[in-house]
C-alpha cells in the first residue's frame, strides 16, 4: 500500500483526497497538510479516512512511512516544495503549473536528475476518455497526416478578480491545459505561436492586467497548424471540444452532458447543456491520473506526464504572452531556457 501525503487542502487537494480514498487502488492518504487547516477541514478529512492533519507540510516530508506527495498548494509554492520533496526521496505528483517561472522549473528538473524519484505533472485532460480517443485516432494514423488541430476551451464563468491577479495570466492559468493538449493530441512539438486577445467578459480583468478571451494559432514542427479559442465565460456550461483534421479525414469530440437525451417537438430540438465545470467534467480523469502515478511507483514505470511536459506547456504560454504583447508570431526558440 502506497502511503500518500497531500500538501494543500483547498478544492483540488480535496478532489484528490476523495478520489484516492474512494477509487484509487493500492494507495491511501495518511496525512494532509495546509497552513490554513481549520476544524471544518479536519472534520471533512477525518470523514474521508485521513489519519493525520497538520499545518506544516514539512511533517509529511519527514515521515518515513509516506512514499509520495501530492502538491496541491498555491502555484508559487510548487517548485520549492517539489525540490524539498525530491531531496526527501518522496515521489511527487505536482499540480500544474510547476511554476510560472521557467528558471524555477529547470531547477526542479535538475533536482530530479539521478534522484530515482517519479515526478508527474497534473495535466488531467490527458486522462480524459474523449481526448484520449482523439489521441489514439491520430496516433493510429486513422486521419492520416495531421493538417489542422482545433481546441475550444471555455469556462462557464470567470473566477474572482482576486484570483486573476495571482493566476499568472490566462495563458499560464487556463490555456496551459490547451497548450498541453496540442502537444498530446498531435504527438508533435510547437514551433511558433501567435496570440490575440481582449477583455470581453469583465472590465475588471483588464484592470488587473489580464485578458479573458483569446485565440491562439500555432505552427507545429511537422508543418501542421493548431488553433485554440478560449473564453472565461460560456453561459451554457463548460465548453470542451476538439477536432483533428487530416489528409484522410477527421476525428472530433463534443462536450460531456448529464445525458445524451434529445427532445424533439413542435417547439424545436433541445438537448442537455454541457456539464457545469471541471469537477463534474473531469472527475474520472482525476482518478485515472493519480492511479497511473501510483502504478508508475509500484511497477517502476515512467510517469505519463513528466517534468518536460510541465516545462514545455509553460514555454508555450510565455511565448503566447510575448506574442500578445508584441503583436507578432513568436518562435519558441526565442524563449530563453
Amino acid at each position: 500500500m502506497i502511503k500518500i501525503g497531500i500538501i494543500g487542502a483547498g478544492r483540488i487537494g480535496k478532489v484528490h483526497c476523495e478520489s484516492i480514498m474512494s477509487y484509487v487502488k493500492g494507495a491511501t492518504v495518511k496525512t494532509v497538510a495546509d497552513p490554513f487547516m481549520n476544524e471544518d477541514t479536519e472534520k471533512w478529512l477525518k470523514k474521508n479516512g485521513v489519519e493525520y492533519t497538520t499545518k506544516d507540510y514539512k511533517e509529511i516530508l519527514a515521515d518515513k512511512e509516506i512514499d509520495a506527495v501530492l502538491i496541491c498548494s498555491s502555484t508559487d509554492t510548487h517548485a520549492p516544495i517539489s525540490i524539498e520533496a525530491i531531496k526527501a526521496g518522496k515521489h511527487v505528483f505536482c499540480e500544474k503549473p510547476v511554476d510560472h517561472d521557467i528558471a524555477k522549473i529547470l531547477e526542479v528538473k535538475k533536482a530530479l536528475e539521478g534522484s530515482g524519484v517519479k515526478y508527474q505533472v497534473g495535466f488531467n485532460r490527458r486522462f480524459d476518455h474523449n481526448f484520449a480517443a482523439v489521441r489514439e485516432a491520430v496516433k493510429a494514423g486513422k486521419i492520416g497526416a495531421l493538417n489542422v488541430l482545433k481546441i475550444c476551451s471555455r469556462d462557464p464563468a470567470a473566477p474572482p478578480v482576486s484570483y486573476i491577479k495571482v493566476s499568472g495570466g490566462i495563458f499560464l492559468d487556463m490555456t496551459i491545459h490547451d497548450f498541453d493538449m496540442v502537444r498530446y493530441l498531435s504527438g508533435d512539438e510547437v514551433e511558433s505561436v501567435f496570440a490575440m486577445g481582449g477583455v470581453m467578459v469583465d472590465p475588471e480583468i483588464g484592470k488587473a492586467g489580464d485578458i479573458d478571451t483569446a485565440v491562439i494559432t500555432m505552427r507545429l514542427k511537422s508543418g501542421a497548424l493548431a488553433v485554440i479559442d478560449n473564453c472565461r465565460r460560456a453561459t451554457y456550461g463548460y465548453d470542451q471540444r476538439a477536432e483533428a483534421f487530416g489528409e484522410l479525414g477527421q476525428v472530433a469530440i463534443s462536450n460531456d452532458c448529464a445525458s445524451n437525451a434529445v427532445i424533439s417537438d413542435a417547439n424545436g430540438v433541445c438537448g442537455e447543456k454541457p456539464l457545469l465545470f471541471f469537477l463534474e467534467r473531469y472527475m474520472q480523469a482525476y482518478v485515472k491520473e493519480v492511479s497511473c502515478f501510483i502504478d508508475s511507483i509500484v511497477n517502476d514505470k515512467p510517469v505519463e506526464v513528466g517534468i518536460e511536459d510541465g516545462l514545455q506547456a509553460v514555454v508555450i504560454g510565455v511565448a503566447a504572452k510575448k506574442s500578445l504583447e508584441e503583436g507578432r508570431p513568436v518562435k519558441l526558440s526565442e524563449i530563453k531556457l
